[in-house]
């Protein structure tokens, strides 16, 4: 090294040693400066799963960092959920949330966490009526006939769930008080399994989610007889309500959010709750995220503060009415 080099290396290490201890450390731990992983907590190919990848693809942009998706499904979400609730809080683990697993689980499970204060909330996302849906060859051709059928062959019926205590499981009693019908519940490992099995012919029918089953409903490979909403569904306007069809008030929609592992700095979640907030104004995602049947969230609502809000209203409302009908998780 020439002696002019090498007093002009001295002086830029001298520079760097001057500087104060924490903004080095800063400057060597921007974030993002390594890959993240997004634990989805159920099976590729589900409603989930497919909302996460689009969202993604997105994210990165913002990001400027690769965003991994690990699927690590069981026990209705809550083996996945709490592998992040164990991750370390430095902003590379996060989880895709839904109702299920951050409401109804809490009322299903003795869980090893808690579904509120071992997570951080960084953004709601999408909510999603639901569809009632059965097989295509089912001796049906509208709500009403296939409630009359439920009716007059009481427990002949099979239903596929999103494992035990799941959203369709719960959307399914509910729909039995409601009826006065009985059927039998079979409990999958998420949406997409048990869809895939209603598609076969395995089972009858399903209370499912539109982003599970509304590709099926629109090919034909399944037979959908009403949204579980005040308002058709722009990506489905033939689907009527369960006003039109003969079931008046049967409301049901899940949402989902992101959350990362308690005591994430808060500058780490303002960084991914922008990259979300940016994603989900995204024209592109929109329209895919529509084309699935998923509603966004407006822009005021996509805050960390607003998906705590909801998902504790949400536990209020519904905890005492998974508890009082007696339904339990794997």
């Amino acid at each position: 090294m020439k002696p002019a080099d090498r007093r002009q290396f001295l002086e830029l290490a001298t520079g760097v040693a001057a500087l104060p201890f924490t903004t080095r450390i800063a400057l060597a731990q921007i974030y993002p400066s390594r890959p993240i992983t997004i634990v989805v907590p159920y099976p590729p190919g589900g409603a989930a799963d497919t909302i996460t990848r689009i969202l993604t693809e997105r994210m990165r942009v913002s990001l400027r960092q690769t965003v991994i998706i690990e699927n690590v499904s069981g026990a209705n979400g809550s083996i996945g959920v709490g592998r992040v609730a164990r991750a370390p809080p430095d902003g590379y683990t996060l989880v895709l949330g839904l109702w299920n697993t951050h409401v109804a689980n809490g009322a299903l499970y003795a869980l090893p966490y808690d579904v509120i204060n071992d997570f951080v909330p960084i953004s709601p996302l999408t909510s999603q009526p639901y569809l009632i849906v059965a097989k295509r060859n089912f001796a049906a051709r509208d709500l009403k006939g296939f409630i009359a059928w439920l009716k007059a062959n009481p427990d002949r019926a099979s239903a596929g769930t999103q494992g035990l205590g799941g959203a369709s499981q719960v959307a399914g009693v509910f729909f039995q008080k409601a009826t006065g019908t009985r059927f039998q519940f079979v409990p999958y490992r998420g949406g997409g399994p048990a869809v895939q099995d209603l598609i076969a012919g395995q089972i009858d029918l399903m209370i499912a989610s539109t982003g599970d089953a509304l590709e099926q409903a629109r090919a034909g490979n399944i037979a959908a007889y009403a949204v579980t909403a005040k308002t058709r569904l722009a990506a489905a306007p033939d689907i009527p309500t369960v006003d039109e069809a003969g079931l008046p008030g049967f409301y049901f929609s899940i949402w989902l959010g992101l959350w990362a592992p308690l005591h994430t700095p808060k500058d780490i979640i303002v960084t991914i709750n922008s990259a979300t907030v940016d994603t989900l104004t995204d024209q592109t995602v929109r329209a895919r995220l529509a084309a699935l049947g998923q509603e966004i969230f407006p822009p005021d609502q996509l805050t960390p503060e607003a998906l705590r809000v909801l998902q504790k209203r949400e536990i209020e409302k519904w905890w005492p009415i998974i508890k009082a009908a007696n339904i339990k998780g794997e």
